[in-house]
C-alpha cells in the first residue's frame, strides 16, 4: 500500500520548521495553513451548506459580498488573531 502513496511526503510545517529559527513564522504559516484547509473544507461544501450567492452586504470598495467571501474572510481572520503572531490585519472586506 505504501508504494501507492507518499507515507513520508513533505509538509508546509516539516519544511518550515526544518529550514527556519524563526519560532513566529513557523505559528504564522502553521496558522495560514489551516484556514487554508478550512476554507477548502467549505468550498467543498457550500452546494450542501447553500453557501453560493450574495451576502446581502457591501465592501469597503462597493462591491457586493458573497457568502463564501465573507466566511473565508472570518475563518482567515480567526486563525491570525489566534496565532498570537499577527500585529496587524487589513482586508477588503472589512472597513
Amino acid at each position: 500500500m505504501s508504494e501507492k502513496f507518499d507515507v513520508d511526503a513533505p509538509t508546509l510545517s516539516r519544511y518550515v520548521m526544518a529550514n527556519t529559527k524563526d519560532t513566529e513564522l513557523v505559528i504564522l504559516l502553521n496558522s495560514l495553513a489551516t484556514s487554508f484547509k478550512l476554507i477548502a473544507s467549505a468550498v467543498g461544501r457550500a452546494g450542501v451548506a447553500q453557501l453560493y450567492g450574495l451576502a446581502g452586504e457591501v465592501n469597503s470598495t462597493g462591491d457586493d459580498q458573497k457568502k463564501l467571501d465573507v466566511m473565508s474572510n472570518d475563518m482567515m481572520i480567526n486563525a491570525l488573531v489566534n496565532s498570537g503572531v499577527c500585529s496587524v490585519l487589513v482586508s477588503e472586506e472589512n472597513e
